[in-house]
């Protein structure tokens, strides 16, 4: 099959030749003639499979041949969880638009409120953003999505960890559910999570499953190794990229680590950078396009890399920490091994990762086996199963019918004493207490 089978729109098989797309992949092949009947999609796809593609040339199909409902309002919208991702989705779609008309905007956080606003007053045919700042314009009345005719959820699972469902409800809301196509892209379909959103949003949807995101990518060749402490796991590293590689991607478990170790691997004459939430904006899209065209040769991020990010020289993916959602490893691992390229994905394995091995053991439903670096053995050998204690049957008989009760008296339970430290006021029957600080989570 080729894209000409689709009945495309010929300024659209005209990109795509000029693009050099031969032939759809079989999540294309499945999602873009449902998406082009407007028939809402439930799909899942392994990362790197072109979904992208998926939902863009049947949105942009639409927009071509049928009349808009509303002349003002945005005609689709596209969410992703990443700015990153966004930005990319974003990039594809200025590739595609060559002889048309077409116009989309960028709305992600870390820009300009204010220039945003203005943008939206220019009624973009597609806005492409994240779920964050899409609500917010919809809560200063920036935008309405009364007409809105294509909502795309690009990586539900990663928005709904991401805490973006009550934006997502929020936008959802504000669209009508009864004139509108949605279709929901998640690495998995059947979560607990996603399967409640789904019915929120959807209506009567085609379920695609194009090979499971949990399936063994066999372009990869995945390696443990062990690791002793902090020290060990930053030698192991810093061997790792003495050897040949052409880019590397590194995944961390905190935003501090991530610079952390992109200094350490700069002091060794190592071209890395550091990605993570917190960075302004402009930074991380330098570091990411300085990744991209291979000026930097490595990169050290957090899982805001892990999802959807197409960069075609990833030779070796490390996993400095393992993640603590198994998922999250196909996700990392899938960064490598792109467009039939092989990859090489490594994890280094400590004491405090060992929980996250046997969940991704799990998942896989295999198992590791472990090497070692050279001059860097590791005297950690893994954590031995607990033996499970057997309890020995009571073969005693009893020589009553009837259940004897205790003659021990009842003894009360001890009151715990109150620590004073937490106590700032006594007065008569009243108490003031401190509450301890909330712990802030280190994610994206």
């Amino acid at each position: 099959m080729s894209f000409l089978h689709f009945g495309l729109d010929k300024r659209l098989t005209s990109s795509i030749e000029h693009l050099g797309f031969e032939q759809p992949t079989p999540i294309q092949s499945q999602a873009i003639p449902v998406a082009m009947t407007g028939k809402d999609i439930l799909a899942s796809s392994q990362t790197g499979s072109g979904k992208t593609l998926a939902f863009l040339l049947p949105i942009m199909q639409r927009l071509l041949r049928q009349k808009a409902f509303s002349k003002r309002d945005p005609r689709a919208l596209i969410l992703a969880p990443t700015r990153e991702l966004a930005f990319q989705v974003y990039q594809d779609f200025k590739k595609l638009i060559g002889g048309t008309n077409l116009k989309a905007s960028l709305i992600v956080g870390g820009e300009s409120f204010n220039d945003q606003a203005k943008v939206l007053k220019k009624e973009p045919d597609i806005i492409i953003g994240t779920p964050g700042r899409m609500a917010d314009h919809l809560e200063h009345r920036h935008i309405a999505l009364h007409a809105l005719e294509v909502l795309v959820l690009d990586e539900a699972d990663r928005m709904l960890d991401m805490g973006f469902a009550t934006a997502l409800r929020h936008i959802n809301k504000a669209a009508d559910h009864r004139k509108r196509q949605t279709m929901l892209f998640s690495a998995t379909i059947d979560d607990k999570a996603i399967k409640n959103l789904s019915v929120e949003v959807l209506q009567d949807a085609k379920r695609i499953e194009v090979g499971r995101s949990i399936d063994k990518h066999s372009g990869i060749a995945q390696t443990m190794f062990l690791s002793d402490h902090l020290d060990h796991k930053q030698a192991q590293l810093k061997a790792l990229c003495q050897q040949p590689f052409e880019q590397m991607l590194i995944f961390t478990a905190t935003k501090a680590d991530t610079e952390r170790l992109a200094a350490l691997l700069a002091d060794v004459g190592v071209n890395a950078a550091a990605l993570h939430g917190d960075l302004p904006q402009s930074q991380r899209n330098s570091a990411m396009d300085d990744f991209k065209r291979t000026v930097t040769k490595v990169l050290v991020a957090t899982d805001i890399a892990a999802r959807g990010l197409d960069i075609k020289h990833v030779s070796h993916v490390v996993n400095f920490d393992l993640p603590k959602h198994p998922e999250d490893y196909i996700h990392r691992i899938g960064r490598t091994g792109r467009a039939g390229s092989q990859g090489c994905a490594i994890s280094l394995v400590s004491t405090k990762d060992w929980a996250s091995l046997e969940r991704i053991q799990l998942l896989l439903k295999s198992s590791f086996t472990f090497s070692a670096i050279d001059g860097l053995p590791a005297k950690f050998k893994g954590v031995k199963p607990k033996p499970v204690s057997k309890t020995k049957p009571n073969n005693k008989k009893s020589t009553s019918s009837f259940k004897k009760t205790s003659s021990k008296k009842a003894v009360k339970p001890k009151v715990k004493k109150l620590d004073k430290s937490f106590v700032d006021n006594v007065e008569v029957g009243h108490l003031t207490m401190k509450r301890k600080p909330r712990i802030k989570r280190d994610d994206d």
